[in-house]
């Protein structure tokens, strides 16, 4: 084979180590090739108009290969200055040419133009290649970001609706809805939880001939016999002359001036005197004195006597009415209910809690019993004397009775009327309510800023990436040019032999 067809192979990562192996450059050829750099700074002050100048100053690191092709361009533009022996008079060509013969001093144009080739190839390509592809991930988490945000978004808003309907408003005016149904719609509640016990008639005796006590279940008693009446009708057994129901007062929000006018008194006398419009103004910071005189006590003559009444005479002939004496029935039907007394038993927290506790009594009575009943061991529990009572019953009818006591439990622990009672009988209830509801609103709120920023820097993300592909490949073209001349002038100092710089994925 012909030597000359024998190729060169250097890996591009070590070219420099094998040019200064090879003795081509000198191993300290960066001591010289700062001033290089610097005349160049000044030339590139000085240039004239030129199109192709203004794209090779605007681009990449100025190389040697650059002023080789500025130097030709020169000669163009200062062809005007070429005297008869072939040199150019103009200062900006000899600056140049001078650039390119220090360039070419000991191959100094050969160590740096690889050396900005292994950097490119080494670290600016893919760092670039790095920042597009991590653009191009904060873009797509963005985006995701997004759509969770969009999906959390819609179940908080379906909780504020669900919350809404359960709550039975609109949600507009949600303080003012709530107050209002406390007014409108708990009257009516309670009493239908109060119907809802009719049914229970024959449970409630069943279980009463069980226990043999007839105090048992003594709230829901009351309620089936007489209804949702006040406590004052329970505790005496008698309703009230009239019911004097505490009133319903609801925390309104006071605004930080109004706060600060209450807690100070304000005279008017901004510490002065004091005008009392009779012309004479008093100081308060003078002395005072007092004029002694006569004081007029305001008393009164005393009358002339009446005539003499025998008060050892007693009149028998005056009637009740004249005497304005009232006699009252006994007990406490002449009685006013007040306070906890004017309530209904289903209102007031202690008995309506008494009434719940009367219902789960009832309500596991008839469970054990239906377990008894749906055991396989029946001649064991017909060897109880309770199953007297039990013969007229079996176990879809127990399953019928614990239903209805379940019916009247569901309506007694309605969430909704819990909530109505709650605020009732603590009126700072329907802000720490009504907040809880507001809160998911304020929430939606945020996730939709949020998701807002998120889709603008998914949209920044990425035309910065988009940005920077043209760079990364205007950077791969320059680095395949100089590649490219890198070994060509390698090549002529081998004679001619193929050079192949490997490694560079370009």
């Amino acid at each position: 084979m012909n030597e000359a067809d024998i190729p060169i192979d250097i890996a591009a990562s070590k070219l420099l180590d094998w040019l200064i192996s090879r003795r081509i450059v000198d191993k300290n050829w960066h001591l010289n090739i700062r001033n290089i750099r610097n005349k160049i700074s000044n030339a590139i002050t000085d240039m004239p108009a030129h199109d192709e100048l203004l794209q090779l100053l605007s681009g990449a690191h100025i190389n040697y290969f650059h002023c080789l092709r500025i130097v030709e361009i020169l000669k163009t533009t200062e062809a005007d200055s070429k005297n008869v022996f072939g040199r150019y008079g103009s200062q900006r060509m000899k600056e140049w040419q001078e650039i390119v013969k220090m360039y070419e001093k000991d191959s100094l144009y050969l160590a740096e133009a690889a050396q900005i080739l292994v950097r490119n190839i080494s670290y600016e390509i893919p760092g670039i290649r790095k920042q597009i592809k991590h653009l191009e991930q904060l873009s797509e988490e963005a985006e995701k970001k997004v759509e969770d945000l969009e999906r959390s978004e819609k179940v908080v808003l379906a909780e504020y609706q669900n919350m809404c309907k359960h709550l039975g408003v609109t949600g507009e005016n949600l303080r003012q809805e709530l107050v209002d149904k406390v007014f409108n719609d708990l009257p009516g509640m309670l009493t239908k939880v109060a119907n809802s016990v009719s049914p229970l008639k024959k449970t409630i005796e069943l279980y009463a001939s069980f226990v043999t006590d007839p105090e048992c279940l003594p709230l829901l008693k009351h309620v089936l016999a007489k209804g949702n009446t006040t406590v004052y009708e329970y505790v005496y057994g008698e309703p009230p002359l009239s019911i004097e129901e505490p009133p319903v007062k609801f925390v309104t929000e006071q605004t930080d001036s109004q706060a600060d006018d209450d807690g100070a008194i304000d005279f008017g006398d901004d510490g002065g005197a004091i005008d009392f419009g009779d012309g004479n103004a008093l100081d308060l910071d003078a002395p005072i004195e007092l004029e002694v005189g006569d004081i007029d006590w305001g008393a009164v003559e005393p009358a002339a006597p009446a005539a003499a009444v025998d008060d050892n005479v007693i009149d028998f002939d005056i009637s009740l009415e004249e005497s304005g004496i009232v006699v009252e029935e006994d007990g406490n039907l002449g009685g006013v209910a007040r306070g906890d007394e004017a309530y209904t038993v289903l209102d007031a927290q202690q008995y309506r809690d008494r009434f719940i506790n009367d219902l789960l009594e009832l309500q596991s009575f008839l469970k054990m019993r239906l377990h008894q009943l749906g055991s396989a061991d029946k001649a064991q529990m017909l060897s109880f004397t309770m199953m007297d009572n039990f013969t007229a019953h079996d176990e879809k009818s127990v399953a019928g009775m614990l239903a209805e006591v379940e019916v009247v439990y569901a309506g007694v622990a309605d969430e909704l009327m819990q909530h109505l009672l709650q605020i009732k009988h603590s009126p700072v209830y329907v802000d720490i309510l009504t907040s809880n509801v507001k809160q998911k609103l304020s929430s939606i709120e945020k996730m939709k800023e949020t998701a807002a920023m998120k889709k603008e820097k998914s949209i920044s993300f990425k035309q910065q990436s988009v940005e920077l592909k043209p760079t990364m490949t205007k950077v791969i073209e320059q680095m395949k040019t100089l590649q490219g001349q890198i070994e060509k002038d390698i090549s002529k100092r081998y004679k001619n032999r193929p050079v192949n710089l490997y490694g560079t994925n370009l």
